[in-house]
């Protein structure tokens, strides 16, 4: 059944292809471009929820680490006035993830599909990229991956007190996490490079979007 869906994904992304080919610009690339866009509309309502918890969870940070500074000595008491802050603002911090869950299989299906698919030599190079079977060979996407990751991690960081004892744990991940996204995508294919890289501008402009709205009211 798995198999079957990472032999959908390949279709869908040879069915795109053969549209840039009938506009008389044949582009592989194009085509991952457009199923990144494709997924990016099709998963926007759990996008959204997901992204949502988090603005919620960066705008209680300031008076969960207030609640933590005052019961500091306290811990359970802590742990109780944080959940009851929680409440009061309806915040569920695991609300963020199940989205997230249900998203994974489609994003590891894709990737797979992308590993292992075969390309036609018409339209299978990328500006500088020979070829989007294999890795760029100036790393210019490996530095891309890592940049908008970075980009889209930014936007979804907690504000948190420099004293607050999740604050350098926090900056340690802000930075590692692009650099060894970035790192580990030297080794893939272009194409999956090409993929992550439109699907992270593409979930900054969702966080960006979704930012500007206004700011949670206590009890909304």
């Amino acid at each position: 059944m798995w198999g079957a869906f990472v032999d959908f994904m390949k279709s869908v992304l040879s069915f795109l292809y053969d549209i840039t080919v009938s506009l008389g610009i044949p582009s592989y690339a194009l085509a991952i471009i457009i199923l990144t866009l494709l997924i990016k509309v099709i998963t926007y309502p759990l996008s959204y929820k997901q992204m949502h918890s988090m603005k919620k969870m960066q705008e209680i940070q300031p008076l969960v680490a207030e609640v933590q500074k005052k019961y500091k000595k306290n811990p359970e008491k802590a742990n109780k006035e944080v959940m009851e802050l929680y409440k009061q603002n309806k915040v569920n911090p695991m609300s963020g993830c199940l989205p997230l869950f249900i998203q994974m299989p489609i994003l590891i299906a894709l990737f797979q599909a992308l590993q292992n698919f075969t390309y036609q030599d018409m339209g299978s190079s990328f500006f500088w990229i020979p070829h989007l079977k294999d890795p760029d060979p100036t790393y210019i996407i490996p530095v891309l991956v890592g940049v908008t990751t970075y980009l889209q991690a930014k936007l979804t960081k907690p504000s948190s007190s420099a004293n607050s004892a999740g604050a350098s744990t926090q900056k340690m991940m802000l930075y590692f996490m692009p650099l060894f996204i970035g790192y580990i995508s030297m080794k893939f294919p272009a194409g999956l490079g090409l993929y992550w890289i439109f699907f992270s501008l593409f979930g900054t402009v969702q966080q960006l979007f979704i930012n500007r709205q206004p700011g949670i009211q206590k009890g909304e």
